[in-house]
């Protein structure tokens, strides 16, 4: 998927996990996080060759997506807890969730994710979407956009009529 639309799913994803906040703050918490954790992903675990850009199990495996997570959100809590004591179990909840994230929609193009088996990084897909498909791209970031509503709603923030 393109990187734009990772940035919107994700933050769709995070916002729900500021449940402790009002909604603005953790929405930005949300976005903060979506675009470092998002932005490392895909810059470390992209390399060209050959003219090609692949991905590399460097970043785009489970457990070390998650570790890319953690670590933008572990300096985002840091910075907020020296400013305003900040929220410790969101924060990194938000960051163990954004780089799953990130491989859940990777999941869904023609390249798939890495998947350990017998001892080989082998690539999985759940369906085999070019990156810039428009259709998978936008349902990407209309699920995302809901999730913010519906993150919206659990706050009391939104009535439905």
């Amino acid at each position: 998927m393109r990187l734009s639309t990772h940035y919107v799913f994700t933050t769709g994803m995070l916002s729900i996990l500021g449940w402790g906040t009002n909604f603005y703050y953790g929405l930005i918490l949300a976005s903060l996080i979506s675009l470092s954790s998002n932005t490392i992903i895909d810059r470390l675990g992209h390399e060209v060759r050959g003219g090609y850009v692949r991905r590399t199990p460097r970043t785009h495996t489970l457990g070390r997506s998650i570790l890319w997570g953690l670590i933008p959100s572990f300096f985002i809590f840091l910075f907020l807890f020296l400013v305003s004591g900040g929220l410790l179990f969101q924060i990194l909840s938000m960051g163990i969730v954004a780089g799953p994230s990130h491989l859940l929609l990777d999941a869904f193009t023609e390249k798939g994710i890495y998947v350990k088996n017998g001892g080989r990084w082998t690539r999985y897909a759940l369906a085999h979407f070019r990156y810039n498909n428009p259709f998978a791209n936008g349902a990407a970031i209309i699920t995302g956009v809901l999730l913010m509503l519906l993150s919206l709603y659990l706050r009391g923030q939104l009535t439905l009529i």
